[in-house]
Order: C-alpha cells, then structure tokens, then sequence
C-alpha cells in the first residue's frame, strides 16, 4: 500500500480490521483510491471479486484512479459479460445485472445514497448486502445529525438495526408530535459515540487522526449572491415579499426565472476561457439557460445513462467548456478540479445537494480560488438563508463527530463502574451492579424481595452497559437477569417471596418495525421459573387511561382515533406485580402487622383490606375505593437526576410497596430492592419496621437514596419519642 498517504494507510488498515465498516472522509481526501486499496485487499485475502456501487460517470473515473496508481484488475463494467476483473465497479443503476454473482466484498461509494434512495431500494440493498462478508460504505457527507442516515449505514453493515438504535440511544419526547422527532437520551452521548467509533471513522483532514496536513488545505471559496426582482410585489407593497411557505417559494422561483438565468448568462460571458458548472432545480431553468449560453451542454434527468456519463467525461476532460444540470443528477463523487467557476440558478432548500455541488470544484487538489454565484430573486432570502443555516450547524457537527469518534477512539470504557457503600440504622446500601450485590448476600437470609426492574427500550437510566435497561430486547434483557434471578434464589429463605413489578412494553413502529405489544410480563416469568422460583400469584394494577393518553399520545387511546377509525383503539396496558415463591417451607410464619417496637395496632391487615387486596385487580384510589392505589404517591426524586438525565424516573408507588412488604415479610426480616432507585422499598420497609438491603448502580440515585433512608429512621425515631 505505497501508493497511501500515511493517514490514508491507517484509515485502510482500521477498515481491513473489521468485516464491515464506514469512512466517512471529505472530498478530496483519497476516498476512491482508499476503497480500490481495501478491495484489493479483500480480493487478495479471500480469492474473490468485490463490486464497488458508485454514482453515475463515478465508476469510469473510479478505474481510471486504479490505473493512475498501478493497481491491476480494476475494470468499470456496465455488464458482467464485459470484465472478468477481480474489482468491479459500476452504478447503482445496473446493481440489478450484477446480483446472482458471488461477491466476497462489496463497497458503496457516496454511502449517503442510503439515506436519499426510496425505502423498498434501501432495505432491498440491506437484505442482498447480508449475503457478502466484508462490506465498505464510504461518503464525505454522513449527516452526523441525521440518526435516519446513521442507522441506515449501521443496519447496512449488520451493526444493529435502526429500530434497535433508536430504542437505546435515543429518546422519542411525549410532547412532540412528529414521530421523526428523536434525540439522543441525555447520558447516551458517549455510549453513542462510542458505539458508532466501532463502525465508522471520519476524518476532515489528516491532521484529525494525527498526521501532517501537508498539501491538504483548501484554496478560497468566494460565495456571491446576486439578488434580481422577482416582480412579486402585491398592490399594497413597494418591494417583494420574502417567500415562506412551498407554494411561495415555488411562485418565486418561477417569477424569477428569466431574470436569473440573464444573470447568470452574462456572468459566463465575462469569463469566456473558464470552465462553468451551472447548477439548478427546474427543468425550465435549464432550458432557458441552454437557450443563453450559446456553448452549453445540458444534462437532463430524461437522458439516457450513457449521454450522461460521456457528457460528465467529456466535462471534466475540457471538451465541454459550460455544464448545465442538477445536484440530484451530478452533485456525488466527480472530481472537477480543473473548474473554479461554479453558478447556482436558485437553491434548493437542501443542504446535502449545496455542499456536494460545490465540493465538485472546491477540495482537495483545487489550485485555485473557486468562485461561486447564487442567483436568486428577491423573494427567495428565506431559502438561501435556510442553507446557510445548515451549513453552519452542519460545520460544527462534523467537528463534534470527529472529536466525539477521535475520544471513543482513546477510551477504553465507556464509563468508570463504581463500587461503595453506605449504612444507617437498620439499612444498607450499596453502590454497585446488583449482579455484584446479590452473590455478596448470605444464604437464606432475605425474607423478601420487592422491586420493579428496569423496563427495556423504554428508558434509560445510566450509560452503563451494566444497566439491564441499556438491552436491545427481551431476549437480552433475558440473558442479563437470570444471574440477578439465581442470585435472589439463593439468598432468599425457603418459602418466602420475590415481588416483581412491571408493566407490559409496547412496540413503535420506527423502533421495532411495528406497532403492538412485547410479552415483557411472559418473558420475566420465564427467567424466574428457569432459574428455580415457582410462579405463584399475580395482581393487576388499574391505571387511568386518559392520563396515559395525554402522557404518551398513544394514538390507540385518544377520542380523535376512535372518530376516525377504531380498528386502532386498544385498552391502556395497566401494571402488574409477579410474586414468585422459592421451594421449601417457609420457618418464620409471618403476622400481618409491624412489631411493637413502633406500636401500631393499625399495621395489621383487616378485613376489609384482605378481601380488597385479595382482588385480582387492585384498583387506582377514587370515590369506590378511598384506600386504592395512587398514581402520585411516591418519593420526591427532583434531587436524584443529573444534569442530563431524561424524563425516565418512574419510582414504584408507595401503596404497592406497603401491600407487597405488609403481605410477604414478617418484621425484622431482611427486605431487599437490587434496583433501589431513590430508596422508596427500603422507606417503606424501614416504616414497617423491617430492615433493608438494597443496590443502586448511578451514583446520583444512590445518594438520594441514602438521604431518603436516613431522614425515614430520623422521622421514624421522632416518631417514637413522641409516642412515649
């Protein structure tokens, strides 16, 4: 590989390391000389052929960098007939001619096509692209705030797919409506990044991995907008009104037509030995800018794929002085150092089309100052000022995702765990993994367990990878809990109890691939039972639907959709508590009622509650049931979230923790909660006069956890002295 740069080398060996990979590198920086390396190398290492997918006229110019760099067996082909190459390469456009070959590497050049091409071709090219090994996307313009364009890239390369992306780094806000409307969960950054950094690595000069900039710096870009009247002004107004709204902007550029393209036609006059590049959106623009510049060749979405790429050839080998087309036609892949003079005849309000257009002319190896003009009409200020916004968003992010990459890079976890522990009068708490904290427990010494795990996909409550909420699915979540369920199986007493609260999750349609209900309930039973617990009983808890309604925007309960069409309407999932019951006989009977130590006759369980709690439903509190279940009652947690936690703090109600605890632990038994959150299990056994052991695994839930514990036993003792 002496034919790389020494950046380039590392970006191609960091690619050789794994199976499927991306680089996302800017224009100019070697990526098409990079990937004919990383085919070759794969070609060498397996014995087999790679194709490289690249956009139109790419291909032939893709070759021609293999041959300028003496590495053989390259060949653009238009048909598997015409090459017996080892390195294929060809359009998009023809993938359908080359699919029943046996590939053992496939390279997408302009990656970003995944993002721009039509869902069904997408996920078509995902599926086909499972079937070879080694897989290379390659792209100067990832969004790196588009997570659409980041999971399209990791679903391609058999990373994860975008549903499952979506439910662990990302959070979906109650309050917007959008379903596209998702960002990253506050305390996911790293782990994001991180994440990606295994897959992906981006790069905007050599000096961003390390290395010499060297020649690597770019001449000036000269941007000018040259503004016509539009002859838009309404009867009321002395100047043209700026367009808003699509229909506006579209009325204006019509209004504007003629104007710009004289504009334009008089700018490429004044420079009759430059080569132009003339960019536009409509079909009448380029009509009418053919029809003004006299030696302009027209290159229409209508040509066939052969005229458009000899005509791209024939532009960037000097035959053809002035090019008139679309971004969405020529705006990937070509390099046209040779030309400085690039014209913009109105602007869509695209981003990704401006800076590929541009970045043609103006990357690395341009020698000279590119000059570009923006004609637009009056009315269109709110377009070019809508691209200028996102070049400028877009700049820092492609910083941030470098940076981000560059210390995921450097790090070798993605958070420190930590380990400590506090005690007060009659409780313990550990700041640790529960996994960890459960096998530190003495045999047979817990009278009960009570606590609801966490819920997964649904939120996220550290960015430890300990967390058994940060899990892709059941199935994993599954394979992280069974220790914590062999561990509470021996710790606990023989006949005695394991209360678990949770509430069955739903499926979205982004993040899962449809809309329904997952069998979390079913899938904790499972791994109870398997690692020896009896299932033994179960409550319902009632919830108040237009609460969830309001809460979640779940379209299956709100008044519009019944209207509208009712075959979308389902109940509101209520919660459920799991009693689980280890074999054996249980040598502590347990009384239903607190120890005199805190003399209270009313602790006892009565009738009148037994025949209540004996129910299969235990019902929210309201006129018919004043001792129900309130949905409010719990701790304070205001104080337990960091700066960057989401709004994912969901504390068990103090009701059910009271029944669970009253029901299934005799006082001055050992109550154990292994996801102690804010410390309401162990408020409330500590209340009943039970002790506590508990685990909490983020720091800033464990201390106000230890806070809430402390000021139970000082309220507590309080209490007492004024009793006697």
């Amino acid at each position: 590989m002496s034919h790389l740069f020494p950046f380039q080398q590392q970006i191609v060996d960091w690619s050789l390391d794994r199976d499927c990979s991306a680089i996302f590198a800017d224009t100019g920086l070697g990526k098409a000389l990079m990937q004919i390396t990383w085919a070759h190398e794969i070609a060498e290492r397996t014995g087999g052929r790679v194709l490289i997918l690249a956009p139109l006229a790419v291909a032939s110019q893709t070759a021609r960098e293999a041959v300028k760099f003496g590495i053989a067996d390259v060949a653009a082909s238009r048909t598997p007939d015409d090459t017996t190459a080892c390195i294929v390469i060809t359009n998009y456009e023809r993938l359908h001619l080359y699919r029943d070959i046996e590939w053992a590497g496939l390279v997408l050049d302009e990656s970003s096509i995944l993002k721009s091409v039509d869902s069904h071709t997408r996920d078509d090219l995902t599926k086909w692209g499972k079937t070879i090994r080694y897989r290379l996307c390659c792209t100067a313009t990832p969004a790196p705030n588009d997570h659409t364009e980041l999971g399209n890239h990791a679903e391609f390369l058999g990373v994860m797919t975008r549903q499952q992306m979506l439910g662990e780094f990302f959070v979906h806000d109650e309050d917007q409506v959008a379903v596209q409307h998702w960002r990253l969960k506050g305390h996911a950054h790293r782990l994001f990044w991180q994440w990606v950094a295994g897959w992906a690595i981006a790069v905007r000069r050599p000096s961003d991995l390390g290395h010499e900039d060297g020649g690597y710096s770019l001449p000036p870009l000269l941007v000018d907008h040259e503004w016509v009247d539009d002859d838009r002004q309404s009867d009321d107004r002395l100047f043209a009104v700026e367009a808003r709204t699509l229909d506006e902007r579209r009325e204006a550029r019509l209004a504007s037509t003629d104007d710009r393209v004289a504009a334009c036609a008089v700018a490429v006059a004044s420079e009759p030995n430059e080569p132009w590049i003339i960019w536009c959106d409509y079909n009448r623009e380029s009509e009418a800018l053919r029809r003004a510049i006299p030696d302009a060749v027209e290159i229409r979405g209508s040509d066939t794929a052969e005229r458009k790429e000899q005509a791209l050839l024939d532009f960037a080998e000097g035959r053809i002085r002035v090019l008139i087309t679309k971004p969405t036609i020529a705006g990937f892949g070509l390099n046209w150092q040779h030309c400085a003079r690039v014209c913009f005849v109105g602007l869509s309000d695209s981003y990704e089309q401006w800076y590929q257009a541009v970045r043609r002319c103006w990357r690395f190896g341009q020698t000279r100052p590119v000059h570009v003009r923006v004609f637009a009409g009056e009315g269109e200020r709110a377009v070019i000022e809508n691209v200028q916004r996102k070049a400028r968003e877009a700049e820092h992010m492609m910083e941030q995702i470098v940076r981000y990459l560059a210390d995921a890079r450097a790090a070798k976890q993605p958070g420190e765990y930590q380990r400590d522990i506090a005690t007060g009068d009659g409780w313990t708490l550990h700041l640790g993994d529960c996994v960890d904290v459960v096998q530190e427990l003495d045999r047979d010494s817990l009278g009960l367990s009570v606590f609801s795990p966490p819920f997964p996909g649904m939120y996220v409550y550290s960015a430890s990878e300990r967390d058994m909420g940060n899990t892709h699915d059941l199935r994993e979540f599954a394979g992280m809990m069974r220790p914590l369920a062999v561990g509470l199986f021996s710790a606990t007493m023989p006949g005695r109890s394991c209360a678990i609260h949770l509430c069955q999750t739903t499926a979205q349609k982004v993040r899962d691939g449809y809309v329904g209900v997952k069998d979390f309930r079913g899938n904790v039973i499972k791994t109870m039972q398997r690692a020896g617990w009896i299932y033994y009983g179960e409550v319902c808890i009632d919830k108040d639907p237009q609460i969830k309604a309001i809460r979640t925007k779940d379209q299956g309960l709100l008044f519009k959709s019944l209207a509208r069409d009712s075959s979308v309407m389902h109940m509101a999932l209520a919660d459920y508590v799991l009693q689980f019951k280890k074999p054996g006989q249980n040598e502590v009977p347990i009384k239903a009622g607190i120890s005199e130590r805190y003399g209270n006759p009313d602790g006892w369980i009565t009738q009148e509650e037994w025949i209540e709690w004996a129910a299969p439903v235990w019902y929210r509190a309201g006129k018919d049931y004043p001792g129900g279940i309130r949905e409010t009652d719990v701790l304070n947690v205001a104080n337990a979230r960091d700066e960057r936690d989401e709004r994912h703090m969901a504390p068990l109600q103090l009701g059910v923790i009271e029944r669970c605890v009253k029901l299934w632990s005799a006082p001055g038994d050992l109550v154990y909660s292994p996801f102690a959150g804010v410390g309401s299990e162990g408020v409330v056994s500590l209340q009943l006069g039970r002790r506590f052991v508990g685990s909490e695994l983020k720091p800033s839930y464990w201390r106000t956890a230890c806070r809430n514990l402390g000021d139970s036993v000082s309220q507590l003792s309080l209490s007492t002295q004024e009793a006697s």
